[in-house]
């Protein structure tokens, strides 16, 4: 019976979006089309062409609305017009955010289009993606897109398939888990479970493709669903309402119908960044990418079911930020290089005319190049990075020994959740002064709250 009255509210919402200038078609013979993606901190970021320009998008099926960020001076070259100003709120204690609402935009990803695209144009220059991804992120697409293909992601190979809903034939699969999908404010929801102190707990949870996490739960005394007494405190993230913060621990276990996920990481947000999530009637939280990207999916909105398929992902174990920094991309900076073309120059063997000439040796030549800068933007209190002196703004300029632009910064980053024990040197760039620090990786978790 559960699942007639799904199927009921998916015809409701979705039946009158067949018409081909308000859906996105994929306008090919196969009527299906492959697109690559990269993974970049457990998040999707596809290529989007909006009015003949190309960009990149969070792929997010925590929004309902499409999003541009305009302050990316991107917004007169996209053409946009047919505005009107209104207001969004989101997660985070602060104020609704200003946004332009633009009709009749022609979206394009893969083969797949939409002629006349609503967006919703941002202004609030705290909501810039790209910092913290070390990428350019444009903008952020969900449930307009997904609401009219059949969508296909395969984390491994790091593809999307779309494909028209009409021509999508589901294959035979032992290995998979078919979960309903329930819809609130055009977002989607499914039911699983949670294992704490022995205990069994249901709980219903937004899915959320951009956001980083594992699983964030919302503490609720009454159903059991409570932090563990070993956690620590933390910067969770950034929601249009401003930052979200709160304790981070670890769950036993996460049902997923045949799948369980052991020791999965889990956060628990302090409940005035919540309060708009707590709308939602029954809702106990979120499942993000971290668990996500451990399976490969078909998300099918019409017929309101996901089928999930672990991938090689799964058995990754689940790890934390043992040195308490998180950087972002503060643009670039001149670095002075030796300039290697002219010192094999310098090394090639002398002409006829010069075997009998005076050798003499030159210093090596150098070069200004222009390198990407990281910064520390959050530094966990007592962690062991802020123990060893170091602060934010701090620059990076070498880890361990080489320069921070040979990394990306998702390589950066990475570092910092290796073994504990673990040794990092770094030096920064400090209001001008190079300054060298040398720090421990150590759990966070081992430490008491």
């Amino acid at each position: 019976m559960k699942r007639f009255l799904i199927s009921v509210i998916s015809i409701f919402v979705f039946g009158n979006f067949s018409i081909a200038q308000e859906a996105f078609v994929v306008q090919n013979k196969q009527q299906t089309s492959k697109v690559k993606f990269k993974l970049i901190n457990n998040l999707i970021i596809i290529p989007v062409e909006i009015n003949g320009i190309s960009l990149s998008f969070l792929l997010d099926t925590g929004v309902s609305k499409p999003i541009i960020f305009s302050f990316l001076n991107v917004s007169d070259t996209l053409n946009i017009k047919e505005t009107e100003t209104l207001y969004l709120r989101g997660l985070g204690e602060g104020e609704s955010v200003k946004a332009l609402k633009s009709k009749n935009n022609i979206v394009k990803i893969g083969d797949a289009i939409k002629l006349n695209q609503d967006l919703y144009e941002l202004f609030d220059t705290d909501l810039n993606m790209a910092p913290r991804l070390g990428v350019p992120v444009h903008g952020v697409i969900g449930f307009d897109f997904f609401k009219d293909l059949v969508i296909e992601i395969n984390y491994s190979s790091k593809h999307i398939i779309l494909t028209n809903p009409e021509n999508f034939k589901y294959k035979p699969c032992k290995k998979c888990a078919v979960l309903n999908l329930e819809f609130y404010n055009n977002k989607p929801y499914l039911n699983a479970e949670i294992t704490e102190n022995e205990k069994k707990i249901p709980i219903k949870l937004l899915i959320d493709s951009g956001a980083s996490d594992a699983l964030w739960l919302f503490e609720d005394d009454s159903l059991g669903i409570k932090s563990k007494t070993n956690y620590f405190n933390d910067f969770l993230g950034y929601g249009l309402s401003g930052s979200v913060y709160g304790k981070r621990t670890t769950i036993d276990a996460l049902y997923l119908q045949s799948f369980v996920l052991e020791n999965a990481n889990v956060a628990y947000p302090e409940s005035t960044s919540i309060s708009s999530a707590k709308n939602v009637k029954n809702r106990n939280g979120t499942l993000a990418g971290n668990i996500l990207k451990r399976f490969n999916m078909i998300i099918d909105y019409q017929n309101a079911i996901i089928t999930l398929k672990k991938n090689a992902l799964f058995k990754e174990p689940f790890s934390y930020n043992k040195s308490g920094i998180e950087l972002a991309y503060d643009g670039v900076r001149f670095v002075k290089e030796i300039d290697r073309k002219a010192a094999a120059k310098m090394g090639e063997p002398p002409t006829n005319e010069a075997i009998n000439s005076i050798k003499i040796v030159l210093e090596p030549k150098y070069k200004l190049s222009l390198k990407p800068a990281y910064t520390i933007v959050e530094l966990r209190t007592n962690s062991p990075a802020e123990n060893a002196g170091l602060m934010l703004n701090d620059i990076i300029l070498t880890i361990n020994g080489k320069p921070s632009y040979y990394y990306s910064l998702q390589q950066l980053t990475q570092m910092f959740y290796d073994d504990d024990g673990k040794r990092i040197r770094i030096t920064v760039d400090r209001n001008g002064k190079e300054l060298p620090f040398t720090f421990l990786l150590e759990s966070p978790l081992k430490r008491k709250p």
